[in-house]
């Protein structure tokens, strides 16, 4: 495809980057991405992607915007109160880049509906912020065969992991076994704005990296991160031979 002169200008700053080029312009407009849950995580992810020309993006989020929402969920301001996330998010999300196409969905999701998006999707990005939610994800994404950029936060903590089950490589349930439910949640324990913010942001860098075919994605590991000693940690992944998703 050739680009327009306004798209040069637009994303002339990454087109300069030599391993990015146009042909990375290019992949990142041709492709679509799916987005699970537009609240502290789901909101970086959301402007960032939109903002570097990604072409088509399906937001999926059942829920309103609350006041006590804004201390994190940056793409929603005090007016989207009351208004459902997906179509807060659409709007901010046109200020920024009017030229890309954005589907939304509020209602509540079943594996059945996620797969039928997921199937259309280049990569899907878990921002929800409950396991049994990311387990469900995680299994439309298998059966799909579809990459997941998987994030979660509370506290000053957070983690980050991509997940493409293979032969060799794992899928999410591979990381938590059969661990199903996870007793603490940010609305009990709370979580720093920022961290969301920080672990969003690099939800939208290792997209950004498996659309255009960029440096070594996180497939097989999960970050960890602690903003009070301002640590990383790797880890990796084994595939569980007795996984019930991806063995």
């Amino acid at each position: 495809m050739d680009l327009t002169d306004e798209q040069l200008l637009r994303y002339s700053r990454q087109i300069l980057l030599p391993q990015f080029d146009l042909a990375g312009q290019e992949r990142l407009l041709q492709a679509t991405v799916v987005i699970i849950g537009l609240g502290g995580l789901g909101s970086p992810a959301a402007l960032y992607l939109a903002a570097s020309g990604v072409g088509r993006l399906i937001l999926i989020d059942p829920d309103t915007v609350d006041l006590s929402n804004l201390q994190r969920q940056i793409v929603h301001s005090q007016a989207s109160i009351d208004h459902s996330k997906v179509s807060s998010a659409q709007q901010r999300l046109q200020q920024i880049n009017p030229k890309i196409q954005i589907e939304t969905y509020q209602q509540a999701f079943t594996e059945e509906t996620l797969y039928a998006q997921i199937q259309s999707a280049d990569l899907v990005l878990d921002c929800t912020d409950n396991l049994a939610t990311r387990l469900a994800i995680n299994a439309a994404c298998v059966r799909a065969n579809k990459p997941l950029v998987s994030a979660a936060a509370i506290r000053f903590e957070g983690q980050l992991g991509v997940f493409h089950a293979s032969v060799t490589t794992p899928c999410y349930q591979c990381f938590y076994g059969k661990l199903t439910e996870l007793p603490q949640t940010c609305s009990t324990n709370g979580v720093l704005g920022p961290v969301l913010g920080v672990l969003g942001s690099m939800q939208a860098i290792e997209a950004i990296k498996l659309l255009t075919q960029l440096g070594e994605v996180l497939i097989g590991r999960v970050l960890l991160f602690d903003a009070l000693s301002m640590e990383w940690t790797a880890i990796r992944v084994p595939k569980r031979a007795d996984c019930p998703v991806c063995a």
